[in-house]
């Protein structure tokens, strides 16, 4: 459906009178003039109505209506289609993906939201609180909802850090909680988000080159945007790398402890030997064993039982195994 559209004259806001075809009529009229129209998941008969009006490739039409398209970038002649992945991070860590599509053509920009994620309502905000940079044309709109986005990817690479931190605070706690299904399932979530800021990179390239006639004017503003998105890819790379060590520690922790309770029963399994032996050897019943007339031949065993026990507890206890 249609949520917004409105025409941009010298970078200020003007409502829409009539249909889309006159408000196009009015847009070109006038060199600092622009429509921009919003859609969120629209309805393949409601993107026709808007594609006839405007002249839009069928293709890309077809690409904005039923979405799942990865990042890119398409120029087909007078009109621009770019694909960028929206993204947002809910806890516990999961990746929730969407999609913007953006046509850029000569006197207007339309942009096609599919998901929850709606990162188009501050950009137009932002965008209308600088009416020298709208005055700039279509393109500088293309400018905004690829620097918002990008933002909100740093936005998410910090957050996913900080749960890596609190990860590997985890591990070396002493509560032997097992967390690997967390480390499994954040690495799943990286990989999720790398699929959709990665294949944006190539696109932001492609716009700095400054092939694109439509979008020349704002080359310099895409390559600041270009090297956010270099910075949070490192970011990216560098948070996947540390869950691998976080996971190779968990691991290393984990056998450990293992290590360390084996130890243990090793131990006490020596120590309880000696009684276990002793009382074995005076349970066999025979008539003639020595200190079996002896008065102190109980106290004795026993005695001797203890101290036994005592001093492989002590060598034990030195030694780090208990």
């Amino acid at each position: 459906m249609i949520v917004d559209c409105a025409l941009y004259r010298g970078g200020f806001r003007q409502e829409v009178d009539g249909d889309i075809r006159e408000a196009l009529k009015a847009a070109t009229a006038h060199d600092d003039a622009f429509i921009w129209i919003g859609l969120h998941e629209p309805a393949p008969e409601e993107f026709e109505t808007v594609s006839k009006d405007l002249g839009l490739h069928p293709l890309a039409v077809a690409d904005a209506t039923y979405g799942h398209q990865r990042p890119k970038l398409e120029d087909y002649g007078d009109t621009l289609f770019v694909v960028v992945k929206t993204a947002t991070y809910t806890k516990p860590a999961e990746i929730i993906l969407g999609e913007i599509m953006v046509f850029v053509g000569p006197g207007f920009v339309i942009t096609a939201r599919h998901g929850d994620a709606n990162p188009l309502a501050p950009v137009r905000r932002r965008m209308e609180s600088d009416p020298t940079l709208l005055a700039t044309g279509p393109s500088a709109v293309l400018y905004g909802v690829l620097d918002e986005i990008v933002d909100s990817y740093d936005v998410i690479a910090h957050d996913i850090e900080s749960d890596i931190i609190a990860l590997e605070r985890r591990v070396f706690t002493h509560d032997g909680q097992d967390v690997t299904e967390d480390v499994y399932t954040l690495k799943r979530e990286i990989l999720e988000f790398r699929t959709g800021e990665d294949p944006l990179l190539p696109v932001l390239q492609e716009l700095v080159k400054g092939r694109i006639p439509l979008c020349v004017r704002h080359k310099e503003r895409f390559r600041d945007v270009q090297d956010h998105l270099l910075r949070i890819d490192q970011k990216i790379d560098a948070h996947s790398e540390m869950v691998t060590n976080v996971l190779t520690a968990h691991l290393a922790v984990l056998s450990k402890r293992q290590n360390d309770d084996v130890r243990k029963i090793s131990a006490w399994a020596a120590i309880l030997a000696i009684p276990t032996m002793i009382a074995g050897v005076y349970g066999m019943n025979f008539e003639h064993m020595p200190e079996l007339g002896w008065a102190t031949g109980y106290p004795l065993a026993l005695g001797t039982m203890g101290s036994a026990c005592l001093l492989l507890y002590r060598k034990f206890k030195k030694s780090g195994w208990l």
